[in-house]
């Protein structure tokens, strides 16, 4: 069974399949081929609510790039082409408290199975 993996702000990215890279704080342990289940929600579930299953992801590359690095088409290629880099990195920040525009993290590139 392959690890969950929440796309709670990017659920309909994920639903239409124009997602193809996310970034996260952790997650160094990956690489490419191993295999993750993208959810829309696996952590805080309240009582009764089960884990709804998006799609079967394939890892194609791990890597740590600062998160100020991105441009527009990584933009692009994670969900978000409607925001610039900066309103990204904000975004980001907001939604990993302690992260900082310039702090490193780990650039996740996937395909669908």
């Amino acid at each position: 069974m392959s690890r969950l993996m929440s796309f709670s702000l990017t659920t309909d990215a994920i639903r239409s399949r124009c997602k193809t890279v996310t970034r996260r704080v952790g997650w160094q342990f990956l690489k490419a081929g191993d295999t993750v289940t993208a959810c829309e929600k696996c952590m805080g579930l309240k009582r009764g609510e089960k884990v709804r299953r998006l799609a079967e992801l394939r890892i194609l590359s791990v890597t740590r790039e600062l998160l100020c690095a991105l441009d527009q088409r990584e933009c692009d290629l994670e969900g978000f082409p409607e925001m610039t880099p900066r309103e990204f990195v904000r975004m980001f920040c907001e939604a990993n408290k302690g992260v900082l525009p310039t702090d490193p993290v780990t650039r996740i590139e996937f395909e669908y199975v």
